[in-house]
């Protein structure tokens, strides 16, 4: 490239990508203000959630085939609904107020993406 910028990779250009970009943040910031007995209890376990979202669609994109692809974008739903889950969870203890209905609002947005997205490769492999 002229500039010395390097070409987006294939997961880059996906919104769905960078919307769970914008999860992680959004869980770590959130997830920061826990309380300290949640160090090794439920702060890991969501981030970790959250961390695999991206990471799975990312390395599904980078797979030679389809049926690859696909399982990874299937793993990294699933990753998103136990982090989901684990945000319901501090909300019910307590941890996570207001924040979580924008938070919720994008793992939403998340889910439908990749619910198209997985849609999409399907019908390319009929």
């Amino acid at each position: 490239m002229e500039n010395g910028e390097s070409p987006k990779r294939p997961h880059e250009r996906l919104d769905v990508w960078r919307d769970s970009m914008d999860l992680v943040e959004m869980i770590y910031r959130l997830s920061d203000g826990f309380p300290r007995s949640e160090r090794f209890g439920l702060t890991p376990q969501l981030r970790r959630a959250a961390i695999s979202i991206p990471s799975n669609i990312a390395e599904g994109a980078a797979r030679r085939s389809t049926a690859e692809y696909l399982r990874f974008l299937s793993i990294a739903r699933g990753s998103l609904s136990e982090a989901s889950t684990q945000l319901q969870i501090a909300r019910r203890l307590g941890y996570a107020q207001a924040t979580t209905i924008e938070t919720d609002r994008l793992i939403d947005t998340i889910f439908a993406r990749l619910t198209a997205l997985m849609k999409s490769l399907d019908n390319r492999r009929e």
